[in-house]
C-alpha cells in the first residue's frame, strides 16, 4: 500500500484489500476519480464492481478499503467519516510522509463513530 501511495505523492491513492482468515493477501489498487484527488478519493462504480467480482472469483473476502493522506495525519477526515459507506469493512489510511510514527492505521467507521483497530504488519 505504501508503494502505491508513493506513486501519487500529491494525490490520495485508493483501493481494496482482500484475503481470508483475518490475513490480507492481496491488494487491488484503484483509480482515484474524485474531482479533487489531492484531498479526497472515490472509486468509479464499474471499477469497484470489477474488483469485487475478482475478489470473489479468487475465493477471497473484502478485508479493507485503503487510501492515503499525502499531506496530513492518517486519521479519518470529516469527509472520510461522511463517506464511510461500508460500516463492517475496515478503512486503512496511509501516511507516506517520512518519519510518520504509524504509516498504516486502520479504523472502523460506523454511524459517524471512529474506532481504531490494532493491526499487525508482516
Amino acid at each position: 500500500m505504501l508503494e502505491e501511495a508513493a506513486k501519487t505523492p500529491v494525490q490520495e491513492c485508493c483501493g481494496l484489500l482482500a484475503g481470508r482468515d483475518g490475513i490480507i493477501m492481496d491488494i487491488f489498487p484503484a483509480t482515484n476519480t474524485d474531482a479533487n484527488p489531492a484531498t479526497a478519493y472515490e472509486v468509479a462504480p464499474r471499477e469497484l464492481f470489477r474488483m469485487i467480482k475478482e475478489i470473489h472469483a479468487r475465493n477471497l473476502q473484502l478485508m479493507g478499503i485503503y487510501h492515503s493522506h499525502p499531506r496530513g495525519q492518517n486519521f479519518p477526515s470529516r469527509s472520510d467519516v461522511e463517506r464511510a459507506f461500508y460500516p463492517e469493512t475496515p478503512y486503512f489510511i496511509l501516511s507516506p510522509l517520512p518519519g510518520a510514527p504509524q504509516p498504516v492505521r486502520a479504523f472502523l467507521i460506523r454511524d459517524s463513530n471512529v474506532a481504531e483497530l490494532k493491526i499487525e504488519l508482516l
